[in-house]
């Protein structure tokens, strides 16, 4: 329901927003100082237009209006099939105007007269600062996708509980491998796409329509290509790792690995991407802070979706290989054959194009610790005294890397709005130490504290709902729920951390932690949390707590 909403958005953004109870709740958890950003901006906008007599307006020197007038049309607006600026650099266009260099556009330098400087200081702030958010409005704001988000990991969770018997699964258990490093690509790719377009959204980059689609079509096309060549690395990992242990080697199940994989990350992603462009317009256009809501919203039913497509595909491919063994040659060779196309597309824009070169090492190192992760749950799910973890996997996966892109993702913006890319601010420099990140008043401590309390309440409502819902293998035990709850919580902790000393590290050597941050953390949050999970059942099991008939 909220994607429609928000779809609806995004199809009639020039409409006025309704006044219908959900737009008026909407509003309600919007800060002011947002709000007010919103509108200064439209206001900004409406410069272009006649001004009357004052406020340094002088109509003796009508080209100095026109003048600015070319300025911000040549700073707001960039063809899609522009394919210059080659000192073109992701994080320069995120800053405030204030810090912007005097040479823009082909390079040719403008000079600025004193007269027309006064101007434009009479007319608009130098600089622009962050809107405050109370920790209320921050909580209100971040616990609804939360809670779609945690509800999509559960139906992920639960998916995967019954899948698990198909016989592709059975019978191809690196599947199993596939799992973690797929589901990941939501943090890889979705969660990336939305802490870009986020923070784009919050610096103003998006205020012109032309270079809002030209965002959204460059990395959407970008997505595409990350998600095809990193499906196909996933699936050579799967192979990979598989084979080093068992030291068995099939070819057809590879290529059947191969294949499922390639056309789920490129179906799944495609999907996600939608979504999440009708989100961040959705969001721009109520006014709330898409940091607060766009990266949850990408993980809530991208869980669900891709394991979905994976279980679907692998099965159907499966019952192939007897009766007609080209079919999955067929399906990764037309997936792979698209990848050119979608080169093309998102080397048309200066961002995509960066990232194109040089947006490849989070992604694929993210692939593999994915994977080794995959090779846990795969070792474990094995183990039949074991069964009941696999329920749990994508939950306590998917919330811990849910609640560390919201923190990386707020802090990122942070940054783009008070420092230039290299300058890390006062406070991050020195050892880093965990009281940095939760002991004091700002507003990534208060998001950093509002983030690790939502981690007890939101899994106990995600544990009753697999238990109401009467899924898995493991009682709901004084005991076991208290050993997961801590797994939980250790996990969220020691993620945040990494998060706040990984942001600060990544800014400090000028690279953008909206493309770079997100991949690694949320591949750590599926490694932490598979092993975590892992240790917490074989602890349990050892003390006594154990079944796995529950749900049979």
């Amino acid at each position: 329901f909220v994607i429609k909403i928000a779809f609806q958005f995004a199809s009639h953004s020039n409409d006025p927003v309704p006044t219908g109870r959900i737009p008026s709740l909407f509003q309600t958890m919007v800060p002011t100082g947002y709000t007010k950003l919103q509108e200064e901006r439209g206001m900004a906008m409406a410069e272009l237009g006649p001004k009357p007599e004052g406020n340094g307006y002088r109509p003796d020197q009508p080209h100095l209006e026109a003048r600015r007038h070319s300025d911000r049309v040549a700073r707001t607006s960039v063809s899609l099939s522009d394919g210059g600026d080659a000192r073109y650099s992701e994080t320069e266009p995120m800053l405030p105007e204030g810090r912007l260099s005097a040479e823009e556009g082909d390079g040719d330098e403008v000079e600025v007269d004193e007269e027309e400087e006064e101007e434009e200081q009479g007319q608009r702030p130098t600089t622009r600062n962050m809107p405050k958010e109370s920790p209320l409005a921050m909580a209100l704001q971040i616990v609804v996708p939360f809670l779609l988000a945690g509800f999509g990991t559960v139906s992920a969770g639960m998916v995967l509980d019954i899948v698990q018997h198909w016989d592709a699964f059975k019978y191809i258990t690196e599947i199993f491998i596939l799992v973690p490093a797929l589901l990941g690509l939501k943090g890889n790719l979705e969660m990336t796409l939305a802490s870009r377009l986020s923070t784009a959204v919050n610096v103003g980059k998006m205020d012109s329509p032309i270079e809002k689609w030209n965002l959204i079509i460059g990395n959407l096309a970008l997505k595409q290509v990350q998600a095809t060549v990193v499906g196909f690395l996933a699936a050579v990992a799967a192979v990979v790792l598989g084979w080093i242990p068992e030291g068995k080697f099939q070819m057809s199940h590879a290529v059947l690995l191969c294949s499922a994989s390639v056309a789920t990350a490129f179906i799944a992603s495609m999907l996600q991407g939608f979504i999440m462009v009708g989100v961040i317009v959705g969001s721009k256009k109520t006014g709330i802070n898409p940091d607060n809501v766009a990266t949850p919203i990408a993980a809530s039913f991208g869980d669900l979706i891709t394991l979905a497509i994976l279980a679907w595909i692998s099965q159907g491919l499966y019952n192939c290989l007897d009766s007609h063994p080209y079919v999955s040659s067929l399906v990764c060779a037309f997936f792979l054959s698209l990848t050119p196309l979608w080169m093309v597309i998102s080397s048309k824009h200066p961002a995509s194009r960066t990232l194109l070169y040089s947006g490849w090492e989070p992604v694929i190192t993210a692939m593999v610790i994915s994977s080794i992760g995959g090779l846990i749950l795969d070792k474990t799910v094995s183990d039949p005294n074991l069964a009941g973890i696999v329920v749990y996997t994508p939950v306590i996966n998917g919330i811990g890397g849910n609640l560390v892109a919201i923190q990386s993702s707020r802090i990122s913006t942070h940054l783009h709005f008070h420092s230039a890319p290299g300058e890390v601010p006062e406070e991050a420099k020195g050892c880093y130490h965990p009281c940095r990140t939760f002991c004091g008043t700002g507003a990534n401590h208060r998001s950093a504290q509002v983030l690790l309390l939502l981690v007890l309440p939101g899994h106990l409502i995600f544990l009753y709902t697999i238990h109401l819902m009467k899924s898995g293998h493991t009682t709901l035990t004084p005991i076991f729920m208290t050993v997961y709850l801590a797994a939980a919580l250790l996990q969220v902790f020691l993620l945040l951390c990494i998060a706040d000393w990984m942001v600060y590290s990544m800014w400090g050597s000028g690279k953008d932690p909206d493309s770079f941050s997100i991949p690694y953390l949320t591949a750590l949050g599926d490694l932490l949390g598979t092993a975590l999970l892992a240790l917490s059942f074989q602890f349990l099991w050892y003390i006594g707590d154990q079944d796995s008939d529950v749900g049979d």
